[in-house]
């Protein structure tokens, strides 16, 4: 199952914070996968990851990111997914903007929607796909900065960003972690 977070309605539809249900709508675009609403508070679709691959069920929680376990966790136990399986796109402000990170379990790192999901799911041991969005500027308070729309710069590249962070969705879903991390986090620098 993978999980795009973000805020309902079209005045969050293009901010940071709904980066992830970006994602998902890339995912869905690439897969020809049409998007539904579930009885239990989201837009799902599925997909095969690859030719004979693992299918994917897409989902878009139409609940506010604050309380994005409620869905996470009704679609969890109708589909029977456990957490393991459960792969949850969002926003980083811990990362720039063009980079993107890979990890499972560990802190929310203060994201109150992967709180709720933890809280929901009863663990912190599910897939991330954590999608740089960049810090804010000077003393912008960052809640305010994720609900903003990107800079005109960063919507240039935003399609390439979107592209990257699905491509690494379906990495995860058809290898390990660990092939995943090699391939898309950035090497480092000396």
């Amino acid at each position: 199952m993978v999980v795009g977070l973000g805020n309902p309605g079209p005045d969050y539809a293009r901010t940071r914070h709904n980066v992830g249900q970006m994602v998902i709508d890339e995912l869905a675009d690439r897969f020809g996968t049409r998007l539904t609403a579930h009885k239990a508070g989201a837009a799902v679709g599925t997909a095969l990851a690859a030719p004979g691959g693992p299918k994917l069920l897409l989902a878009k929680p139409a609940s506010y990111m604050n309380v994005s376990g409620r869905p996470v966790g009704a679609l969890a136990r109708f589909y029977s997914v456990a957490p393991a399986n459960i792969i949850v796109v969002h926003d980083e402000i811990d990362i720039p903007f063009d980079a993107l990170k890979l990890k499972t379990g560990g802190s929310e790192g203060g994201h109150n929607g992967l709180k709720s999901i933890s809280q929901v799911l009863g663990t912190k041991d599910y897939l991330r796909v954590r999608v740089g969005v960049g810090r804010p500027p000077g003393r912008q308070p960052a809640a305010d900065f994720v609900l903003r729309p990107f800079s005109a710069a960063e919507r240039e590249l935003l399609p390439l960003h979107l592209d990257r962070a699905a491509d690494a969705v379906v990495e995860l879903a058809t290898a390990s972690l660990e092939q995943a991390q090699q391939k898309f986090h950035p090497a480092p620098t000396r």
